[in-house]
Parts: C-alpha cells; structure tokens; sequence
C-alpha cells in the first residue's frame, strides 16, 4: 500500500512570475519528501508526490498547502489516492498502480465539486466519511491568511516546541502564536489527522 498526493496551484496563471509559486512548491515538496524520485512536477504548476506512509498523507497535505498558503496570493487544490503500487518507475510519474490510479481519477473531479482537497481509496464508506470531514476542514484551511498559513506550517515543521518556542523562531509574542493556531482552527485540524490516521490503519 502506498499514497499519492496529485495537485496543481490554483490561479497560477495570474501570478506575474512563475517563480512566484514554483520555488515554494519546489520547497515544500523537498521538506516532505527527501528522496526526488518520489516527486514530480509537470505542467508547469501541477505536481504529484508518493507517500509511502499512508497515514502521514493527510498531514502531509495539509502542510503543502500551509507552506503554499504561507506566500501571499498562492493556494493549491489536491488529491490523495490510497492503494497498491504495481509499478516502480524511475520517477512518480512513470510508477503505477491503484493509488495513482485513485489520485489521477479524483484529481480531475476537484474544480467541478469545488472541493480543494479529496481522498480516495477502494473502501467507500471511508471515502464518503473523511471527505465530509475534509469539506469541514476546508472551511478554516482554505481561507487561511498568510499568517495563520505561516503558524500551521511551523507547528507542523517543530511539533514538539510548545508555543513560547515558536514565538521566538518567528520574533512575535507567545499570545500572538496562541492566537493565530485558534485562528487557523489547528487544534481541530490535528485531531482530524488522528482521526485519519485511525481511519486509514483500518484499509
């Protein structure tokens, strides 16, 4: 079993320079991933990433998207498809298998059910649950400032500093840190990740 993350950066179009989305993706995709075999980008401003720990998949994609989200005017629609993998190729996009299939597939529903985030896998029920849940989520991830976007990503970066720590990091109050993670509806989002993480343990 592994999982696939496929996403694209939405509006990109409208960026004055691709360096503008293309750097922080290149960043984002290198911190989740230390091996580039396991991630490409194509298209221009579309991407896919193998996670081969399945349960890290959401986590992972919520810090693609705080890391995006942290730049001013970049967000990032994606799709996690969770399955077997029958092809090693000598990049992501040349490997094959259910949970590229799975990605691929609902990558392409996103912009009609204006949904930025969806996950498949061969358990129906599963599906149906965590993408109510990812729908809910989105309420909070998807209007993130670039403030609440930058205290995600660093509490994700460092999750075992508590919040004077992060304070430092990023020359701001403790109280600030504490009120930008409600803001950003952190505490739920983690607790979505535990609850996924259940969740996909069971496939």
């Amino acid at each position: 079993m592994t999982s696939v993350i496929t996403g694209d950066i939405i509006k990109s179009r409208k960026a004055h320079s691709e360096d503008l989305w293309l750097n922080p993706l290149k960043s984002a995709l290198s911190k989740v991933s230390d091996n580039a075999s396991f991630y490409d980008i194509y298209r221009g401003d579309s991407f896919q990433l193998e996670s081969h720990i399945i349960e890290d998949s959401f986590r992972t994609a919520v810090y693609i998207k705080a890391f995006l989200k942290s730049v001013k005017g970049l967000d990032v629609r994606m799709s996690i498809g969770i399955g077997t993998k029958n092809y090693q190729g000598n990049s992501v996009s040349e490997s094959n298998g259910e949970a590229f299939i799975f990605s691929g597939e609902t990558f392409e529903t996103l912009k009609k059910d204006k949904q930025n985030l969806k996950l498949k896998t061969s358990n129906a029920t599963i599906n149906k649950e965590i993408n109510l849940y990812f729908r809910l989520a989105l309420i909070a991830m998807d209007n993130w400032t670039v403030n609440s976007a930058e205290i995600v990503k660093l509490s994700l970066e460092h999750p075992h500093m508590i919040q004077s720590e992060l304070a430092k990091i990023i020359g701001i109050s403790q109280d600030a840190v504490s009120k930008r993670q409600k803001r950003a509806y952190l505490d739920e989002i983690l607790d979505l990740d535990t609850l996924y993480r259940e969740k996909i343990a069971g496939l």
